[in-house]
């Protein structure tokens, strides 16, 4: 597994860097807080449908004993995402070291849609990226 510090994730946002940053507890979660720039979807279906493969995707869920960002890690690998990588510690990590949060919905503006391609469509499940809820 590909995995991500707390310290090079605050860099990559400081500095701007393009990837994508996904959240994988529940919509309730997100809502209530998330690292600045996070994304969530419903679903795997969903976030197939609107990530880009090539494009670096790093997900994070709870903390670190939570499995919900392993799983997508491994959901979105399966599926051809080559550059995934996991912020295992998870927002317990990033509000303990007192970096800034985010709440409310979510302020992200869709981004243009790349080409079509073939569909990598997934079983429509709610779970698929939503699985597990911090303690």
């Amino acid at each position: 597994m590909n995995l991500i510090s707390r310290e090079e994730l605050h860099r990559k946002l400081a500095r701007g860097e393009r990837f994508e940053l996904l959240m994988t507890l529940s919509d309730r979660h997100f809502t209530a807080k998330r690292i600045p720039r996070s994304r969530h979807f419903d679903d795997l279906a969903e976030a197939l449908d609107k990530l880009d493969p090539a494009q670096e995707v790093v997900v994070y869920c709870g903390d670190v004993y939570c499995t919900a960002s392993i799983r997508a890690y491994y959901l979105l690998s399966g599926h051809g995402f080559a550059r995934v990588r996991r912020y295992a510690g998870g927002i317990a990590d990033w509000e303990a070291a007192g970096y800034r949060l985010e709440s409310g919905p979510d302020p992200v503006p869709e981004p243009a849609r790349a080409p079509q391609r073939p569909s990598r469509r997934a079983p429509r499940t709610r779970a698929a990226l939503q699985l597990c809820l911090p303690r």
